[in-house]
């Protein structure tokens, strides 16, 4: 029933948009715009939105007068609302992004709402960054705007003026990239350099100094002195099935306290959400000695302990993400999920990945791509919680010895 109401609207949905559509493609001015206004939609979590970041300052350098929007979840928008590139905002309740479910309808009345208001801001050309996400495909077209550029994936592509082949296998961030270089291109604007590596490219999040300030007071009200070696774990994850073992995290952090890995004492703080708390509690209590635990920080304050950090681990989620752009070392650890598009946009030298290389039974291969799995689901797919803590362990020493840690 939801397939066939999905096929009758998006066939409205193109009915609606021909006429604005035509109309907007006639007034599209010829040749380079000199002052083009320009809409990227991304509407997912943190960690996408990190990856997303090098956009910004790469559509910034190249088109310096040029008027950039982001619309994004409320979810994710601290990520860029202090991004130096963006001239504005704009966040949207985007549909298949909350976790709550929502009437049939709902999302196809935000959808012709959110093109209205679109409307009045006469963009030049806008990005569809996420690959598959027909419905901001849509609204691109109900917005009539006269450049929409996304990838070529059904059933948004007939919604874009230019639709890019999407190479499956390719990093997100480069995926970012190369939709952006092909925007440029169609405003008749030099397209981006290639290679596109994270040295000319970097992730990008700033914490003010009010939030390194407010870091550094929690770490010496709690003992932790400015140079004490500080490793931060980061062990949640939004699917469940991305998780390690807690009693694997908590051996691991006895290893870094008491053996010394790094070249004095290391002080272990836990960080999650404050959903995640019992997790983080559950980790604390295999440890001999005291952790910190901080559940209740800001984006900022949260990237401003990552990059008080020597080390942090963790497996595949935002935060790690957040690191990456502090420039600390990480290591994570990964099952379901892809690591050649999900994995570290660093130096390889100061980023490890540990990929679980144990098939779940009843998946066709690994990485499988799937998160939903049911809490009854979860036990069947234990690929993340067969990855060992000798390889983790071997892993951290590696890194040390590669002297990773140098700032």
């Amino acid at each position: 029933m939801n397939h066939l109401l999905r096929r009758l609207i998006l066939a409205l949905v193109r009915i609606l948009g021909a006429l604005g559509a035509y109309a907007a493609a006639r007034r599209s001015p010829k040749g380079t715009i000199p002052a083009p206004r320009i809409l990227l939609i991304r509407p997912d979590h943190l960690g996408d939105l990190v990856m997303t970041t090098p956009v910004l300052q790469a559509l910034r350098e190249q088109v310096p007068n040029a008027h950039i929007t982001m619309m994004v979840g409320p979810w994710s928008s601290a990520v860029v609302e202090r991004h130096t590139a963006l001239n504005q905002l704009i966040t949207c309740p985007f549909p298949g992004f909350q976790r709550a479910t929502q009437k049939p309808l709902e999302p196809y009345k935000l959808l012709l709402k959110i093109a209205r208001e679109l409307r009045h801001e006469h963009y030049d050309m806008a990005i569809n960054l996420r690959p598959d996400f027909w419905w901001g495909a849509a609204l691109l077209y109900l917005a009539r705007i006269s450049h929409r550029i996304g990838y070529a994936i059904e059933p948004g592509t007939p919604f874009l003026t230019q639709a890019l082949p999407f190479s499956s296998a390719e990093h997100s961030t480069i995926s970012n990239l190369r939709l952006t270089s092909a925007g440029l291109q169609t405003l008749g604007y030099t397209p981006l350099i290639e290679p596109y590596t994270p040295e000319r490219y970097p992730l990008h999040f700033k914490p003010t100094t009010e939030e390194q300030q407010w870091v550094a007071e929690r770490l010496l009200n709690a003992g932790i002195e400015q140079a004490d070696p500080v490793v931060v774990i980061h062990p949640g994850t939004g699917g469940g099935v991305k998780l390690w073992r807690t009693e694997a995290w908590s051996r691991i952090a006895n290893t870094l306290t008491t053996k010394q890995i790094l070249p004095t004492p290391t002080r272990i703080v836990l960080t999650g959400n404050p959903k995640e708390r019992p997790m983080l509690e559950e980790i604390a209590q295999g440890m001999p000695t005291s952790l910190l635990l901080m559940t209740n920080m800001t984006v900022g304050q949260l990237a401003a302990l990552l990059a008080h950090a020597q080390l942090v681990l963790g497996v595949d989620n935002g935060p790690l993400h957040l690191a990456t752009a502090q420039g600390t070392p990480t290591l994570r650890l990964f099952g379901p999920t892809d690591t050649h598009i999900f994995g570290p946009w660093g130096l390889p030298e100061r980023h490890v990945v540990i990929a679980s290389n144990q098939k779940c039974p009843s998946c066709p291969a690994i990485p499988c791509g799937r998160l939903d799995f049911s809490p009854e689901e979860l036990p069947r797919h234990p690929c993340v919680r067969m990855i060992t803590e000798e390889q983790v362990e071997q892993a951290i020493t590696k890194m040390v010895e590669n002297t990773t840690f140098a700032r």
